[in-house]
């Protein structure tokens, strides 16, 4: 029976029972089909997700006394802090979710949820007196659209075969980080034609969109019942030392990413004092940068080494985050917007590179196993469970890194302080940190390689091992 004629016959509910991706005539009659479709909807969905989550970088840009929102910077900083602190928590429950619920029913739940914050956002945003705690509850309520990343990429990881994944997550990943600059695009449309006293036209533009893609998604998405979850995985790979390694460098790549992209206009506006015009103007480019930049991260990891590439992204942010300190002391507009692009593209290369590296850490633990006499079928199966376990964990650490970001400029602005080179200098001593476990640990092991694995396999595990090498779980 054809992927299609499963589906059509698990249409009450939409649970696909008998889902197998890894079966390549399943997967040639109508399995792809029905795998792609639940791929550019979940893209939408995280898109807008990314989009919701990301807004309050752009609605504080509006936020004047003009419109009887005058907040001081530090106040403004805790508004963009609140929404990435809520989505860095809720990632590992949204991925859960997937496993209880269904991918279909919660991307619908995950997309119309999204309503919630967009229409108080309407109703409150340009009601002048409005206290800071109620914009703060709404901006947490922000933060649900961040936990849509965890969950799509737990979901669509099910319906792809491992040959497909590293493409499918990637397109994924990269569809849903350019809602960050699709909602600053749509902030610099606002400003330039309406004005800077129309923040809620930003979110009033969402809720006909996401009513639209909850509909669609309910009726065209599809649950798999293969996906389940493995809580034992999820306690193995926490015990493991390449787990936190990996999610402290990430914390420096996605961390910035989407660090920087929900400071930089407030950044500008406090620094140089750009009018709102003007920062939306520059901010949707380095988030659109580092969007495009992710999947070349993940390729030239592939040519190269996923050590290599992250040591040299770590090397160029350290430099980039050194203009931004020459930017400041010079009180230098355009080297500044330089040195902040420099920093989203790379953060952008260091996202795919450091992804690259769970994957090679745990087949290197495979191989190590199998030298010592164990089974390479099994060896390489765990190894598998270990890094598709480590990438949820890592991408849920990861973006608390974003709040750090949006701490450490708090802090650097309060007390009317006009300069963040107490921020920048914070980072750079990071970025340090980061390069020094990169040499330390994986270029050290890069160079090793493991021949002497290589040379012991027999074989029949060699046979086993190209079938079951996760090589491919990456974004």
């Amino acid at each position: 029976m054809s992927a299609e004629r499963t589906a059509a016959r698990s249409a009450k509910g939409r649970w696909i029972e008998d889902w197998d991706a890894e079966d390549e005539q399943y997967w040639e009659r109508g399995g792809k089909r029905i795998a792609r479709r639940n791929l550019y909807l979940s893209v939408v969905s995280e898109h807008i997700g990314f989009s919701i989550w990301s807004m309050w970088s752009v609605l504080v840009l509006f936020m004047t006394p003009g419109i009887g929102l005058g907040f001081a910077p530090d106040e403004k900083f805790l508004l963009v802090v609140t929404p990435t602190l809520v989505g860095a928590l809720l990632r590992p429950s949204y991925s859960y979710a997937v496993t209880r619920f269904g991918g279909r029913n919660w991307t619908v739940f995950a997309s119309a949820i999204l309503l919630v914050p967009a229409a108080l956002t309407v109703f409150f945003i340009q009601r002048p007196g409005t206290p800071l705690w109620v914009f703060l509850l709404i901006s947490a309520l922000g933060g649900v659209g961040g936990g849509n990343f965890a969950s799509s990429m737990t979901n669509i990881t099910g319906f792809f075969p491992r040959r497909h994944q590293g493409w499918a997550l990637g397109l994924n990943a990269g569809g849903g980080n350019l809602g960050v600059a699709a909602v600053q695009l749509l902030g610099l449309l606002v400003i330039s034609t309406a004005g800077d006293d129309h923040p809620a036209y930003i979110a009033a533009f969402y809720l006909p969109l996401i009513a639209l893609v909850s509909l669609v998604c309910a009726f065209k998405m599809d649950n798999i019942a293969t996906v389940r979850t493995d809580p034992g995985a999820q306690r193995e790979a926490l015990a493991q030392r390449d787990t936190w390694l990996i999610s402290l460098l990430y914390i420096g790549t996605f961390g910035s990413f989407i660090g920087y992209g929900f400071a930089f206009g407030l950044v500008l506006q406090t620094q140089f004092g750009s009018t709102p015009l003007e920062a939306a103007s520059y901010t949707f480019l380095g988030p659109l940068l580092g969007s495009f930049s992710r999947p070349f991260g993940g390729w030239l990891a592939d040519r190269f080494g996923g050590a290599r590439i992250t040591l040299i992204t770590f090397a160029g942010m350290g430099v980039g985050t050194g203009v931004l300190l020459l930017a400041s002391a010079r009180d230098s507009l355009t080297i500044f917007i330089a040195g902040f692009t420099a920093l989203f593209v790379l953060s952008g290369i260091g996202n795919g590179s450091t992804y690259k590296l769970i994957p090679a850490a745990f087949t290197r633990q495979a191989e190590a196993r199998i030298v010592r006499g164990g089974d390479a079928t099994r060896a390489f199966a765990t190894a598998r469970r270990l890094s598709g376990a480590a990438i949820g964990i890592s991408g849920a650490i990861g973006a608390l890194g974003g709040v750090a970001i949006n701490l450490a400029f708090r802090g650097a602005y309060s007390g009317g302080a006009s300069n963040g080179t107490p921020a920048f200098l914070s980072f750079l001593g990071y970025y340090a940190v980061c390069a020094a476990v990169v040499w330390a640990v994986y270029v050290r092991r890069e160079r090793a390689g493991s021949p002497a694995a290589q040379q012991q396999q027999q074989p029949q595990q060699q046979t086993a091992a190209a079938a079951t090498r996760p090589e491919n779980v990456h974004v």
